[in-house]
C-alpha cells in the first residue's frame, strides 16, 4: 500500500506541477518572443519531457534500476502515440491527420530512424555485439546526432515551407514580469524533477511487492506518470484549436525521449545500457516503431473518413497497438 501511495503522490505532483510548468514555460516563450514558431515548439516538447529525463537519470544513477529507465522511455513513446489517437477522437470535423501541416511527416520520419537505432542497439546488445566507441555505446551517439539533424532539418523546412507552427499568442500574464514568471517556472520544474527522481523508487517498490518485472512497471506505470505533461499540453492545445501544436508536441517529445535514452546510456556506469536490460524492451521499441509508421501513413494519406463520427482507421490501429504492447510486455515478463 505504501508503494502505491508513493506512486500516486508522484503522479499527482507531476500532473499538477506539469500544468504550471507548461503554462509558465509558454509564458516565458511569449515574453521572450520565442513562442510563435519552431523554437517555441521545440522548447515545449523539451519541457514536457522533463519528467522522463529526471526519472531516467535517477533510475540509472541513484536507484540503479535500468529496466525502469528504458521502459519509461519506450513506454512514453507508445503512450504519446496513444494520446495522438485521443486527439483525433476528441477533435471535431476532419481527422487530425488530414488537417495538420506536412512538417509532421518529417518529425515522424526521424522518429522512425531513431527508434530503429535504439532497436538495433537492443538487438545487437543481446547477441553479444554491443556497438561501442570506447566506453560509450554507439547507439547513444547516433541518437544524439540524429536528434540534432532532425532539429536542423525541421528548422530549415519551417523557414522555407511553413510560416509558423503556431501563431504568436498575446501575453497571458501581462501583470507578471519575466523574472516572476521564471521563478514560478523554476518552482514547478523543481517539483517535477523531484517527483521524477523519486518515481523510480516508488515503481521499483511496486515491482518488488507485486512481483512484477521492472520492465513491465516502467513501460506502463512510469511511462504513464511521466507522460502527464504531454497529455496536459496536448489537450490544452486542442481546446485552443492549435492542432499543429498538439501533434508537434507529441512527435517532438518522442524525438527528445530518444535523447533521454542516450543520456541514460551515457550515465549508466556498470555496462552499456541497451546490452544490460531485458529483451522485452525490444518489443516496446518495435511497437513504437510500428505505431509511428502507422501515424506516418495516416499523415501522408490524409483520409477524411471517420468511423462512427469518431477517429479514423489510423487512430483505431494506434489504440490496438498500444493495448497489444501492454499485453505482450506483461506476458513476456511474466514468463522470464
Amino acid at each position: 500500500m505504501q508503494a502505491w501511495l508513493e506512486f500516486t503522490l508522484c503522479v499527482a505532483l507531476i500532473g499538477v506541477a506539469g500544468v504550471y510548468l507548461t503554462r509558465y514555460g509558454d509564458a516565458i516563450a511569449d515574453k521572450t518572443g520565442l513562442g510563435g514558431g519552431w523554437i517555441g515548439l521545440i522548447l515545449l516538447a523539451t519541457v514536457t519531457s522533463l519528467p522522463e529525463l529526471a526519472a531516467g537519470v535517477s533510475a540509472v544513477t541513484v536507484v540503479q534500476v535500468p529496466e525502469i529507465a528504458v521502459g519509461d522511455v519506450m513506454g512514453s513513446c507508445v503512450f504519446n502515440l496513444l494520446i495522438l489517437a485521443l486527439v483525433d477522437v476528441l477533435k471535431r470535423g476532419d481527422p487530425v491527420y488530414a488537417t495538420v501541416g506536412p512538417e509532421h511527416v518529417l518529425a515522424a520520419g526521424f522518429s522512425v530512424l531513431m527508434l530503429g537505432v535504439a532497436g538495433t542497439g537492443l538487438a545487437l546488445g543481446h547477441v553479444g555485439l554491443p556497438l561501442l566507441v570506447g566506453p560509450i555505446g554507439m547507439p547513444a551517439v547516433l541518437l544524439i546526432v540524429l536528434y540534432l539533424a532532425a532539429m536542423l532539418v525541421l528548422h530549415r523546412y519551417q523557414k522555407t515551407h511553413v510560416v509558423n507552427f503556431t501563431t504568436q499568442e498575446p501575453d497571458a500574464y501581462p501583470h507578471l514580469t519575466l523574472k516572476q514568471v521564471a521563478l514560478r517556472y523554476a518552482t514547478a520544474a523543481a517539483v517535477v524533477v523531484g517527483s521524477g527522481i523519486w518515481l523510480p523508487y516508488a515503481t521499483a517498490n511496486i515491482a518488488a511487492h507485486m512481483q512484477w518485472h521492472q520492465g513491465f512497471v516502467g513501460t506502463l506505470f512510469t511511462a504513464m506518470a511521466t507522460s502527464l505533461p504531454e497529455l496536459v499540453v496536448t489537450l490544452a492545445a486542442l481546446r485552443l484549436g492549435a492542432i499543429d501544436m498538439a501533434v508537434g508536441n507529441l512527435f517532438g517529445s518522442n524525438l527528445f525521449n530518444m535523447v533521454v535514452l542516450a543520456v541514460d546510456d551515457l550515465l549508466y556506469a556498470p555496462a552499456p545500457l541497451l546490452a544490460t536490460v531485458s529483451p522485452v524492451h525490444l518489443v516496446s521499441t518495435l511497437v513504437a516503431l510500428t505505431m509511428t509508421g502507422t501515424a506516418l501513413v495516416g499523415l501522408y494519406y490524409r483520409s477524411h473518413r471517420r468511423w462512427l463520427a469518431r477517429g479514423d482507421w489510423t487512430s483505431a490501429l494506434l489504440v490496438f497497438l498500444y493495448a497489444t504492447n501492454a499485453v505482450l510486455v506483461y506476458r513476456i515478463t511474466t514468463f522470464e
